[in-house]
């Protein structure tokens, strides 16, 4: 059997069934410019290395491309395709990166985006949320307000209550649990749902229609320009208030402006700091306990006290 088959059976057979079968797809695609006739008894280290090299991608992608590969291979011996199953060798896990924001460079972020003309108002409502909930961009899009809706979570402003996954939506791994709402960021909500809001981050548009001004309300697709041009401006403003900030992260092919993802690294950080344990932070931002603790735990000012204080202890 060719890697070809395997990938195209495992596409055909088993990915329609996943919650994401897109990225699936994706990965099929790569996959198979480089694998294609090659047999899959010639999946061996030597070709898998071959194939990072080749790709010319951060090795996390790279990582997620050969595990899906893994994943057809695997498929195939369990559904008797193959014979015997074969091991394919995935370049190692990079160091996740953990860049937050402190007080002041999430201040200057925030006056950034609301010295923007057209998009200041709805990007400064997604930093908030992103902020107050550490969910992920495409959560934070599709949030709806007081609305169930099969293409996004919704913020129940009534009871209080954060619902991140879609209605009827399967779960993934990209987790998207329920939260309780801080009550300071609930206030706001619900007076957004007073003033008919319908998603938490909105684009509202005044029109002319028989001589009436209509305003025209309707989801974000996506806040890439706006974010990178809050990000300069930021940087303009503070430094010609004579402070310096530097919104930059590290990444695997350097250093680069901040990304989105910023905001939950920030949003769990601050909770640790503030004296959230691990378990409900865990909770809270959905996200397992070993990750809470591997990433952010040394922010807690409980982070080793016990072993610390055994340490310490004379005789």
């Amino acid at each position: 059997m060719t890697v070809s088959e395997a990938l195209s059976i495992y596409g055909e057979e088993h990915a329609p069934s996943v919650a994401d079968p897109a990225r699936i797809g994706y990965a099929i695609e790569s996959l198979d410019r480089f694998w294609g006739d090659l047999a899959v008894n010639e999946i061996s280290r030597a070709t898998c290395k071959r194939y990072v090299a080749g790709r010319g991608v951060a090795s996390g992608t790279c990582r997620r491309e050969l595990g899906v590969l893994q994943a057809a291979i695997n498929f195939c011996f369990d559904e008797g395709y193959l014979l015997s199953p074969k091991k394919v060798h995935l370049p190692d896990a990079a160091e996740p990166t953990h860049r937050w924001l402190t007080r002041q460079e999430a201040a200057w972020l925030l006056r950034g985006a609301r010295a923007l003309n057209a998009d200041g108002k709805h990007l400064a409502d997604f930093i908030m949320h992103g902020l107050y909930t550490g969910s992920r961009k495409a959560t934070i899009l599709a949030m709806h307000i007081d609305i169930a809706s099969v293409h996004g979570g919704r913020v129940d402003t009534v009871n209080g209550v954060l619902y991140r996954k879609p209605y009827d939506k399967k779960a993934t791994k990209k987790r998207q649990g329920t939260s309780r709402i801080p009550p300071r960021y609930l206030a706001q909500l619900r007076r957004q749902a007073t003033n008919g809001r319908r998603y938490v981050v909105e684009r509202t548009v005044q029109k002319k229609v028989d001589g009436e001004t209509v305003i025209q309300r309707g989801m974000v697709g996506d806040i890439k320009k706006g974010w990178k041009r809050a990000v300069e401006i930021a940087e303009a403003m503070a430094k010609k208030a004579e402070i310096q900030i530097d919104l930059t992260m590290d990444t695997e092919s350097g250093r680069k402006p901040i990304t989105p993802h910023v905001l939950k690294h920030t949003a769990i950080t601050w909770a640790l700091q503030k004296g959230a344990t691990i378990w409900d932070a865990a909770g809270y931002f959905d996200t397992t306990t070993a990750t809470i603790e591997k990433v952010y735990g040394h922010h807690s000012p409980d982070y080793q006290s016990s072993a610390v204080e055994a340490v310490n202890k004379r005789g």
